[in-house]
């Protein structure tokens, strides 16, 4: 496994595991003892986050009596702050191909919102914190990691492969599809790959396919492109269409995205994730 790091002159220790298909890590920790205040938009992934250093998460300002050990959240569609004190954190993206066979629970059934890993799990969330903790190094906290997620792994357990062939086609045109094309190219009826997929990757075939285009469009805006140049190269209508796609995946006009979204900790965690590809390649390795 590799492991980069970084990002200590800022306060934060930053590590990003070796990347695996349809999977990446990472980690970071707060070495002042500050609070975080990051937001989050819409991915087309899985997200796992896992806080071992005890002070616990809070979402959207909401945390309970002791904060939140660890979520994960579907492929949501609304813009979310994560919050905390001191906080340690490992972080897992996995494409929903993945983690439907990875966690135990289809992406469907996650729905939108933010769950709380022990309701997931029970013990096993909480022991994976404790051995967080205890680890020495990035790349054992990675390896541990790893180990709890291949514990769950179901490699038989897969969506159908006419929704894997929809999911590939939407990631590979960069989310610029039609649906009614989608479905005939599978040979399938639209409803029934409508409700086939969004059972099995968590959204509809025309969300997942929004969602695909706007985060490709958040790297070109994040880079520093003009909206319109951004706007014309992921297939939006005009720049209007691209604004109401930010302003629903990220609560922020394309101008100001790079302002609220990049300070601090969000811009090293940005970078640390770098472009996360998605394929339909076996289990979790090294």
């Amino acid at each position: 496994m590799n492991v980069d790091g970084g990002g200590a002159d800022s306060g934060w220790d930053f590590a990003r595991a070796g990347r695996s298909a349809g999977a990446a890590m990472i980690g970071y920790r707060d070495l002042r003892g500050g609070a975080m205040d990051l937001r989050v938009a819409g991915t087309a992934a899985i997200t796992l986050v896992v806080e071992f250093g005890g002070g616990g998460l809070s979402i959207d300002g909401s945390a309970g009596p002791r904060g939140l050990g660890g979520f994960v959240a579907g492929l949501g569609m609304d813009a979310m702050r994560v919050g905390g004190d001191g906080v340690h954190c490992v972080e897992v993206r996995l494409s929903p191909v993945r983690a439907y066979s990875m966690l135990g629970v289809a992406p469907g059934e996650l729905g939108r919102e933010v769950v709380d890993m022990e309701e997931l799990w029970g013990d096993r969330a909480r022991r994976l914190r404790e051995e967080l903790a205890a680890g020495a190094s990035w790349e054992e906290r990675f390896e541990v990691t790893k180990a709890f997620l291949a514990q769950g792994d179901r490699t038989m357990r897969r969506p159908d492969p006419e929704v894997l062939a929809g999911w590939d086609r939407i990631l590979g045109s960069g989310g610029q599809v039609r649906v009614g094309a989608l479905a005939e190219s599978v040979g399938w009826s639209y409803k029934r790959l409508w409700g086939r997929f969004e059972s099995q990757i968590g959204l509809t075939p025309k969300r997942a396919a929004m969602l695909v285009r706007f985060r490709a469009a958040v790297d070109g805006l994040l880079a520093g492109r003009a909206a319109a140049e951004v706007a014309a190269a992921c297939g939006y209508v005009d720049q209007a269409h691209l604004c109401r796609d930010v302003s629903m995946f990220a609560d922020r006009t394309p101008g100001s995205l790079a302002v609220d979204y990049l300070p601090a900790i969000a811009e090293q965690r940005y970078r640390a994730w770098g472009r996360f590809v998605q394929d339909r390649a076996g289990p979790l390795g090294p």
